[in-house]
This record gives C-alpha cells, structure tokens and sequence, in this order.
C-alpha cells in the first residue's frame, strides 16, 4: 500500500507542475498572437523591433524583465545564500540601471537609431561612423560576450526545472532513460542526467516560441512575466519571515553560522546484505561538539554494493551548525535519514575568510573559500556600485528596447516604473535568501538551486504545495525573459549585420527563413554549452556584461554625443576595452585555477577596461582621419534643437 505522505509529495509536485504547465500554455498562446501580428509588415523591422512602437507599459515591462534574468532570481539568490547580508553592498548599484542606462542614452539613441533605419547596435554604429569595420567589429565582440550571457541562462532554467519536476514518476523514468543512452557519451555523459534532460526540454520550448513569435512575442510575454516575478518575490518574502520566525530571529542565527568546509568521507555501512544507495543531498550526523553539532551532506549519489561496507574518498561538506541555531538543527535534522551509515575518516577543508568565524554573514566583506581578504573588500564593493548601472547601460539587449519605445513621454514615465520595480524585486532577495540559510542549510552543494529550492519548501511547510508552481514560474519567467531578448539579439546580430548585407537582394521569405535557422543554432549551441557548466551562473553574468560594457560603454556613449568621433577609433575603443576584460579573465584563471576575475587593487576588471577603453578612443581620434562632414551633418545637424522629435 501507498504511504499517506508519498500520496501528498506526489499531489504536492503535481500540483505544483499542473499550475506551471498553465502558464507555458499561456506564453505558446502570446507567441501564437504575435507571430499573426507579422502579416503585412516590415518582416525584420516587426520582428526585432515590433516596428518601434511600444508604448509605456509594454516597453517598462520588457525593459524590467529583461533586466531581470536568471541572474537575478537564480545568480543573486545564490550568491546572497552562500556569501550573507554583503550582498546588499552587491546589489546596490543594481537598483539604479534603469536611471542611468535610460537616462543617460535612451532618447539619443532612438533618434539615431531612427534616423539611420538601424534594428541592431552594430548596424547603427555602423551607419553612424560610415565604416563597415565598425559594424563588423561591433557584431563580433556583441555575439562572443552576449553567448556568455545566453548560457548562464540556459543553466538557470534547466536548474528550475530539475528542482520543479523532481517528484514526478515519469519524469524520474524519463532521467533513467537518458541516462542509460547518454552516459558512455564523452562530454554529454558527464552531465547529470536530470540536468540534461531539463536543459533540453528548456532550450527546446524557449526557442520554439521565440523564434516563432519574435520581438512582439517577447513583449508580451515580458509583460506577464514581470507581472508574476513581481507577485513571487512578495509571496516569497512573507513566506519565509513567517517560517524562520522574523527578521530579527533570522538575523540571530545568522551570526552564529560559520561558513561548511569541502572535502572527503569515508562512508561505513552497518550491514552489507543488500545493495544500498544513497542519494545526492543526503545528510549523515557526526558526534556532538562541545558548542556545535556537525553533518555531512553528499555532493554527489553513492551506492554500496552488496557485500561491501566501506566507501572511501565520497565527496561531502561539513555543516557545523551552532547548537543554539534551533531552526537550522531542526531543519537538518528533519532530513537525517537512519540508513545505517556512517561518515569516518572526515577529511575536509574551511573557508580562507571565515572559517569557524561566527558573524561572517551578517558582516562585510562576507566568507569566501579562496581568498583571505573576503567575498567583497570595501574597493571591490565600491566597483560593483559602478559596475552595474554603467554595465548595463551598454547591455546591446537594453539598447534594443530603446530603439523601439514609442515617444519621449514614454520614457520619461518609464524610468520611474522600472526604477521602483527593481527595488520591489532586489531588496526583498536579500532578505528571503539570508532567511534561506537558516531554513535550508547546505546547499552549498548546488547553490544556483536554491531559489527554486525555497519556493517548493515554503509552499510545502505554508500547506499550500499548489503555489509553487506560481512561485517557481517567477524565476523561470525571469529567465525566459531573457533568453528571448538575448536569442533575438544574437540572431539579429547575425542576420541584419551578416547575412542581409552579404545578401541584399534577398526577399522577405528568405529572411525569415535565415532568423528562424540562426535562432535555433544560436539555442542549440548554447545548449552543448552548457552540459557541463561552471559552479556558480552569476560568474557567467559578470563576465557577460562586463565584456559588453567595456566593449560598447565609451564607444556608443562617444558615437551618440562626439561629432569628432572617427571610426579608427571606435574600433580601437571596442578591441581595447572587450580585449582588457578578456585578459584579466585569462590572468584570473593562470592565478586561481578556475573561471574567475583577478582583481587588481582589489578592482573589478570592468572599471579597468572602461578606462583604458576612453584612453585609447581619445588617443587615436586625435591621429586618425575625420568622420564624413555628411554623416556628422545627417546626426548632428540639429543638436541644437534639444536633440529634435521622436
């Protein structure tokens, strides 16, 4: 007979899939309607622009959706998780793109943009300059970092995914399917077969419907989408203060927490009569400390053969939760299952910042495993202040929406919408996801979960399994939100500034022809991408939006505002900027053995690329030959004018 609590799981995970289901229903209906929407129309200008006519809602909508990606609801949460309350200093400047991205280029932009006929910021660089280079230049550098973006993206939805399904029978049948076909498979073998499955179920549906409904599509899902992360992040904030007790309570057991260690365990079964498996995630205890009790928790599933008692070198961290934590122990000791195992021969490693040091997460600079200066030093944190909002005004996938607004009161009414929405959306992460390591301690061993991970727990703890479906739809419509706009961009990219310039006779069939291929390669590539992907997503986003603000900051800010500016010098501008960030990359993997920063003078590389981005543009103006009298009267003619009419 079925026990009474797999019959409430199993409701609980249906529920929750039932109401998730409904809202993909919902986003293939949008991409229907938009994609009859196209008839009679410009096929590219409709398609990535939605003929530049978007008005104050769908634009602030799009605009703040886009923005918040899987790095917002899957790369922050995780970062917020494992590092503290620092992240606050993180995020803060994050709160003020929309001021200074929209405020600093978005009406200069869509008059330039409209005056040229340009979809795509390369194509407007381009015709801005005179100079094909630039174009070609501009193409490369925007589809090499925005691919960085897309896969971070990528790795976020098949997370969700993973968590949301992972209850459902045919779904586990489904994995051990794959699995079984996957698995002598170099590369893809080495995926999680989960993962897998979800990265490929992911990719296929978010393609499907952007490719088929384009720009209008991504609107109007961008739309509902920001309606629900909005809903979730205030149902997930009330959730989680109720369950850990408070705030205050929250903050409490937060300073008695001390950052796990990473290492090895040797496993020992009792009894060896039968084969035994033990699941990823599964916790063991240890003996009681004089002020602590420690746990282990399995990075990876292990099983016993029958007749063997002893597993040696079974990956693991170590939680040493404070005795007095009692929401945490209560919470680890709920999933403490009596398998007649034990952990021996502990062999781990602590934290550089912050190892058996209580208090680290509720102080700057927050525990980090691999440096002795902290996850965010004072100069670090003061650079992401910078980092953000100027980063993102020269995201290519921001330009884009700017290209497309309607008039210059919707702007203006724009700004202040997105810019109150981001704060909705930002600050109560941090409190829900500091909350999160009281309730769900250990996730260390995934950490880019623990989003969805929360939503499926609070729900499940509230009684109310069926909300996690809305809830985990918040996340995932942040990262479907994204991933359209960046799989336009790209295809864009490449079929206005490649091919339809190679190709310029070509009709409007083949045109929509070439976008629907280019979006599904770009989709697919991203997907083999990602099989195997780094730990934490958010280094993907760093780097993503680094390269694009080093490369397209200085040179597009020079190109809307400097009559001087000359091609040779935008190009030298974009190469020196893009190729700084790029080299301190390289510099931080020779130093520290894996994909990350180095930091000099404890400096975000952003910073560092910007600078010698302005140096080098205004150093080759000056040697370099003028831009067409022509082109500087078309775009500069009637500056004086207040910038003229939209």
């Amino acid at each position: 007979m079925i026990g009474a609590d797999s019959i409430l799981a199993s409701t609980a995970g249906n529920a929750a899939l039932i109401s998730f289901a409904l809202y993909m229903v919902v986003v293939f209906v949008l991409a229907g309607l938009a994609n009859r929407e196209q008839s009679g129309k410009s096929f590219l200008n409709e398609y990535f622009l939605g003929s530049r006519n978007l008005g104050m809602w769908a634009f602030a909508f799009t605009y703040a959706a886009t923005s918040a990606s899987g790095g917002s609801f899957m790369g922050f949460p995780s970062l917020i998780y494992t590092h503290g309350w620092v992240m606050a200093l993180w995020i803060g400047g994050y709160i003020i793109v929309p001021l200074v991205a929209i405020g600093l280029i978005a009406k200069r932009l869509n008059q330039v943009a409209r005056k040229s006929g340009s979809i795509t910021v390369p194509e407007l660089l381009r015709k801005r300059l005179g100079s094909d280079t630039v174009g070609t230049v501009a193409t490369v550098l925007l589809v090499f970092f925005q691919f960085f973006f897309l896969l971070a993206q990528f790795k976020a939805g098949a997370k969700i995914m993973t968590t949301l399904l992972g209850d459902v029978e045919i779904y586990q049948a489904a994995v051990a399917v794959v699995d079984r076909f996957t698995a002598p498979i170099p590369w893809v073998g080495a995926a999680e077969a989960d993962y897998l499955l979800c990265l490929l179920v992911f990719a296929a549906s978010v393609v499907a419907y952007t490719a088929w409904g384009g720009f209008r599509a991504v609107v109007w899902t961008d739309m509902m989408q920001g309606v629900i992360m909005g809903l979730g992040v205030v149902i997930l904030l009330g959730l989680a203060l109720t369950q850990v007790g408070g705030l205050s309570n929250a903050t409490q057991e937060l300073s008695r927490q001390v950052p796990p260690r990473d290492g090895n365990a040797t496993l020992v079964r009792m009894e060896s009569d039968t084969p035994l498996a033990l699941a990823k995630g599964a916790w063991l205890e240890l003996p009681v400390e004089e002020k602590r009790q420690p746990f282990v928790r399995l990075k990876e599933a292990v099983e016993f053969p029958e007749g063997q008692t002893e597993l040696a070198g079974v990956p693991v961290i170590e939680v040493r939760t404070s005795l007095k934590n009692a929401t945490e122990l209560k919470s680890i000791r709920a999933q403490v299952k009596d398998a007649g195992v034990r952990a021996q021969s502990v062999d781990v490693e602590g934290y550089q910042y912050g190892d058996d040091k209580p208090g680290v997460y509720v102080s700057a600079p927050g525990p980090k495993s691999g440096s002795t200066t902290g996850f965010l030093p004072i100069m670090l944190a003061v650079s992401f202040f910078c980092f953000w909002p100027f980063a993102g005004a020269a995201q290519p996938s921001y330009m884009a929406r700017q290209m497309a607004f309607k008039d210059i009161p919707t702007l203006r009414h724009s700004i202040i919408f997105v810019a109150l929405y981001f704060s909705l959306i930002y600050f109560p992460l941090i409190i829900i996801f500091t909350c999160g390591r009281v309730l769900l301690p250990g996730w260390e061993i995934d950490a880019d979960r623990v989003m969805p991970e929360m939503a499926t727990f609070l729900t499940s703890s509230a009684g109310v399994p069926w909300l996690a479906g809305l809830l985990v739809a918040a996340p995932f419509a942040a990262v479907m939100s994204s991933v359209d706009s960046f799989l336009l961009l790209v295809s864009g990219s490449v079929v206005r500034d490649v091919y339809q310039r190679k190709n310029s006779k070509a009709s409007e069939a083949q045109m929509k022809k070439v976008t629907y291929w280019t979006t599904v390669g770009v989709g697919a590539l991203a997907m083999l991408a990602m099989l195997n992907p780094p730990q934490f997503l958010q280094d993907l986003i760093v780097f993503g939006s680094g390269g694009l603000g080093a490369s397209f900051l200085m040179p597009v800010i020079l190109t809307l505002y400097w009559p001087r500016l000359t091609p040779r010098a935008t190009v030298a501008g974009m190469l020196s900027g893009g190729g700084t960030m790029a080299a301190f990359y390289l510099i931080g993997y020779l130093v520290h053995d894996k994909f990350s920063a180095y930091e000099l003078l404890s400096l975000h590389p952003f910073i560092w690329s910007v600078l010698v981005s302005a140096l080098v543009m205004l150093i080759a103006t000056k040697g370099s030959r003028p831009t067409d009298p022509v082109l500087v009267e078309k775009y500069f003619g009637n500056v004086g004018n207040k910038g003229g009419n939209i």
